[in-house]
């Protein structure tokens, strides 16, 4: 060709065409070479190690925001900001060994050496773990080009890209790493009473001392938590399961709501029921309270407290998922529940209920469950805020489940019967503060059967309260779930002469008859 054509041809072509397609072709390998090194991180990312007396799970996750995430179930997880980049850490405590537990908090010497030890294990894991995760990703990077290109050449160039990425990745997380993040954690769950519950690490660094007698505590109470749980018969969530949540007595502590939804979340609650008490004066104000019943995402069933007006009720009936009981039975997930509303209102803590003895409150439940029985209706559970009422219900029902007394119980009755006492699933509110120790956190996971609907066990969770650093869970298993429910030898008819339910909510008593009468009750 003439030199004066190549020059004419030199200009009409595109300048740099070749260049622009050769550089796409590596653009193209360098990408897959990075997707198949990225995801041979996150799947060889992760290990299982021995830390102190635990048993840990490390693992890469994909992250926008990088970080470290610690859990720990069933209490919940925190969450550190170590580091940036598009790799986050998780660690996870799969299992406790309480045997070595309890030589580390009985021994000072080994207790003295545990942050070392802890540090070199946590090291090698975290080494490991990493080694393994390179080595995957390099890998599959020069599988992944390769099968694309079908170039050793190319293979190798999406080998290095994915190497580059690595290099990229470690620098991002050298350069943003951040040792202050230990001291400045982030709770979810249970554990987000964490920073009240063992103070600032800064802090503790300074008083070590009471730290250490602090974390042998509480090393001691989660150790329990594990031997306990790991012994328990499991109930799995098979159609023969229903695992409902029972709380009462929340009284307007919003850390209520956050135990609740952690707890309904790691034992998969199917229903919630609240035997009252949800507010502690029951004024409008307070309705917002209630808001946070719509965000449960699972049925919710409420009857009213002695501390809930009916301006609560209300507030409550208005959450898409609640079900509000007074005088009313309800099928629920199956079950046929009965509830009936406290028919005192005694929001003001300087008065007392005296006025309205244990025994009114049994003659109105006797009238209502006499009511009940008449109707040929046999409730599964009945639901009634005071246990002088709920008693009435005895012969009645297999299940009552109430509150009040701002202390669990329970016993079976003698038709049969079981009346379970609930605590105070809010710590009694700031009332708690008020005793010489603060009211724990109480509240239980009751498994019935789907078939028969009785109650097969129940799971009493129980967190200390302000500056407390305990927590336990126990399992009770209920001797014979099918015992025959027998009606009480001398059931009591309606009585005139008892003031409930008939007096309108304006006229039932709000103040003691006399001042000389016992302390105010819940």
């Amino acid at each position: 060709m003439p030199r004066i054509a190549k020059a004419a041809l030199a200009r009409v072509r595109p300048p740099g065409g070749p260049r622009t397609r050769r550089a796409g072709r590596i653009l193209a390998v360098a990408a897959t070479g990075l997707a198949g090194g990225y995801l041979g991180l996150l799947l060889g990312g992760h290990v299982e190690t021995a830390v102190g007396p635990t048993d840990v799970s490390l693992a890469l996750r994909p992250s926008w925001t990088g970080g470290t995430t610690v859990d720990i179930p069933p209490l919940g997880a925190l969450h550190l900001d170590t580091h940036d980049g598009p790799l986050a850490l998780q660690a996870g405590v799969t299992e406790l060994r309480p045997g070595e537990a309890g030589k580390l908090i009985e021994s000072d010497a080994q207790l003295a050496r545990v942050t070392d030890q802890i540090t070199d294990q946590l090291r090698h894991g975290v080494t490991i773990m990493l080694l393994r995760a390179a080595g995957l990703g390099l890998l599959l990077a020069f599988l992944a080009a390769l099968v694309a290109f079908r170039s050793w050449r190319r293979a190798l160039l999406g080998t290095g890209s994915a190497l580059a990425g690595l290099v990229v990745v470690a620098l991002i997380t050298w350069l943003t790493f951040n040792p202050q993040s230990v001291g400045e954690p982030r709770y979810t769950g249970l554990l987000a009473n964490a920073p009240q519950v063992v103070g600032d690490a800064r802090g503790l660094v300074a008083r070590f001392s009471a730290y250490r007698a602090q974390l042998a505590r509480l090393v001691g109470n989660v150790s329990k938590l594990y031997a306990a749980t790991s012994s328990l018969p499991t109930y799995e969530p098979d159609p023969s399961t229903l695992r409902v949540l029972n709380v009462s007595d929340i009284h307007l502590n919003p850390t209520a709501w956050n135990v609740i939804r952690s707890v309904s979340a790691q034992f998969q609650i199917n229903l919630i029921i609240d035997a009252g008490d949800l507010m502690d004066h029951g004024s409008k104000p307070e309705d917002k309270f209630a808001d946070e019943i719509g965000k449960l995402k699972v049925p919710y069933v409420y009857v009213r407290g002695n501390h809930d007006s009916k301006g609560t009720q209300k507030a409550v009936a208005r959450q898409k998922n609640a079900v509000v009981l007074d005088d009313d039975t309800r099928k629920v997930e199956g079950l046929t529940v009965y509830g009936v509303g406290d028919p005192r209102y005694t929001p003001d803590k300087s008065t007392r209920d005296d006025s309205v003895g244990t025994g009114q409150l049994h003659a109105a439940g006797a009238q209502l469950a006499h009511k009940l029985r008449a109707s040929g209706t046999t409730p599964d559970i009945v639901v009634a805020h005071d246990p002088s009422e709920g008693d009435a219900f005895s012969g009645a029902t297999p299940l009552v489940l109430s509150g009040h007394a701002h202390q669990r119980s329970t016993r079976l009755l003698p038709t049969g019967t079981r009346l379970f006492v609930q605590g105070s699933t809010g710590g009694a509110g700031l009332r708690g503060l008020e005793h010489e120790q603060p009211t724990p956190i109480e509240l239980s996971v009751l498994y019935l059967s789907r078939s028969t609907h009785r109650l097969q066990g129940w799971d009493d969770l129980r967190l200390g309260g302000l500056g407390l650093t305990s927590a336990q869970i126990e399992r009770h298993l209920e001797p014979a779930p099918d015992r025959p429910i027998t009606p009480p030898t001398a059931p009591v008819p309606p009585s005139p002469s008892s003031p409930f339910p008939s007096l309108p909510q304006s006229q039932w008593p709000t103040t003691s008859a006399s001042p000389s009468r016992s302390p105010e009750r819940p």
